[in-house]
């Protein structure tokens, strides 16, 4: 519940479709409190187009006129800035930030992330309203983001946040969509067959002569008893054997793309 105690604030918007990226860029992250602070165009439709499926957040917008409005009951604020300022004030990174507002959060603090306008940020009045600075460190050369690329960093990071906060991983395996056959051990009589057909692929290869087989099968054997083999690496060895066999009798078969 601690995420339902953090709204994104931006101030005077003058492209809607950034604040559907900017809700898009929430939704992907479990934020969903979007105040809108005297925005030049809203509701729109590019809003909408740009949101991607996270209409849900727009339909909920609070659209204000003034910051202090939308800062109404915060315990914190966090106003990010591109500029360095003459005033001296706490400054963070994202990171600190996601640790910060996930800390506050918990403790059932309301908290409030605010962007300013695309083309000139905050301005020094507003960010003295904000209990913290925010910088996100771009490239020097390129350093201007995009409102709702901003959005998506500093979302992002409260994410991680929480996740570590809630004991929850940040990275999940990747999982094939073969995953049972790639969990399932092969069977003995699987194996059999395997066996079954490698030596006869062996022999149409000439890799294997039948007359004198010395101890070839009983070494594969072996080898391959030492492998816990899946049903899905069984599949891939048999298509491989398969594959061999046409390419000897000079029939078409499937050839490897890069």
């Amino acid at each position: 519940m601690s995420l339902q105690n953090i709204r994104v604030v931006l101030v005077n918007t003058s492209h809607p479709g950034n604040i559907g990226g900017a809700a898009r860029a929430m939704k992907n992250m479990g934020l969903s409190r979007l105040v809108l602070v005297d925005p030049v165009e809203f509701p729109s439709s590019e809003a909408v187009a740009r949101a991607s499926g996270a209409t849900d957040i727009l339909d909920a917008v609070r659209v204000v006129g003034t910051l202090e409005e939308a800062l109404v009951g915060c315990s914190v604020v966090l106003g990010t800035s591109a500029r360095d300022r003459r005033i001296p004030w706490p400054l963070l990174d994202p990171r600190e930030s996601g640790a910060t507002c996930i800390r506050q959060a918990e403790q059932g603090s309301e908290v409030a992330l605010v962007f300013g306008r695309e083309y000139a940020g905050l301005t020094n009045e507003e960010l003295q309203r904000c209990h913290f600075h925010v910088h996100i460190p771009s490239d020097p050369q390129f350093s201007s983001l995009n409102l709702a690329a901003a959005v998506q960093v500093l979302a992002y990071e409260v994410r991680m946040a929480w996740l570590a906060a809630h004991g929850q991983p940040s990275k999940q395996e990747k999982l094939e969509t073969t995953s049972l056959l790639n969990a399932q051990p092969v069977t003995a009589d699987e194996l059999e067959h395997y066996y079954g057909h490698l030596e006869q692929t062996l022999i149409d290869i000439g890799f294997l002569d039948p007359a004198k087989p010395r101890h070839l099968m009983p070494r594969l054997r072996r080898l391959y008893g030492r492998s816990a083999i899946s049903k899905l690496e069984m599949n891939i060895l048999r298509g491989i054997l398969t594959e061999t066999q046409k390419a000897v009798r000079g029939e078409p078969h499937k050839r490897r793309q890069d």
